[in-house]
């Protein structure tokens, strides 16, 4: 890392067909070897799956199901006097959201629909109802957090 000074933050451009920010991370996060057409079509193909179930705003669904996963603690190691403590701390806005994003992306791969598309539809129904991979690994990192709190004085 450079020690003269941050490094800035790229300007992404909002998705296409929407023209929302976060979406666009979502789908810059699923995409694989720069294939964005590729990533597009599932997310849009997703979205269209969940627009046929639910007869509801895909785009709002998204948006609820982001925010059941993005976490509010987080346990980060902390080196004492020859000791490691998992001490909680509140997470921030922008990591909390790529959190959640990784979480969602990662926990529809995991799933066993035959597509992808399928996959991304009922992971993002599942976490928009607070079920499914996704809101679990939000729960057992609150758990995690909540269960060092005792240790929440090393905080820096």
């Amino acid at each position: 890392m450079s020690r003269r000074h941050r490094a800035e933050r790229r300007e992404i451009n909002p998705d296409a067909k929407f023209g929302d920010l976060i979406l666009a991370k979502f789908m810059n996060s699923l995409m694989y070897d720069g294939k964005k057409s590729a990533a597009e079509s599932i997310v849009y193909g997703a979205f269209d799956v969940i627009q046929e179930k639910t007869k509801q705003d895909p785009l709002q669904v998204f948006h609820e199901a982001l925010r059941n996963v993005q976490p509010a603690l987080e346990v980060r190691s902390r080196r004492v006097g020859g000791a490691t403590y998992q001490v909680p701390v509140e997470v921030r806005t922008d990591r909390s959201r790529a959190l959640a994003i990784r979480w969602l992306i990662n926990a529809a791969r995991g799933r066993n629909e035959p597509t992808m598309t399928g996959r991304l539809s009922g992971e993002l129904l599942d976490a928009a109802n607070n079920r499914g991979n996704a809101v679990k690994k939000r729960e057992d990192t609150h758990k995690m957090a909540e269960a060092n709190r005792a240790f929440s004085h090393y905080r820096w």
